[in-house]
């Protein structure tokens, strides 16, 4: 599974996959991001920690949704 973050830039916020240097995404506000970052995972199986401007974690998210670890049995 890949693994993406969308983080806070000087500019605005980004959606960068692990490991590489440059984003797949680039957006001005977060709610635009947001947006961009569901039409980019689609078809894709990864997961997604969105980011407050701090840097702390706000969130995780899964595509597609029924790979989520969280919600298998055991």
């Amino acid at each position: 599974m890949q693994n993406y973050h969308v983080t806070p830039t000087d500019t605005g916020w980004q959606l960068i996959k692990e490991g590489a240097s440059r984003p797949a995404r680039r957006a001005q506000t977060k709610k635009e991001m947001l947006t961009l970052m569901q039409e980019f995972m689609e078809g894709k199986k990864a997961s997604v920690k969105i980011h407050l401007q701090d840097g702390s974690i706000q969130e995780e998210r899964t595509y597609p949704r029924r790979a989520d670890p969280a919600s298998t049995p055991g």
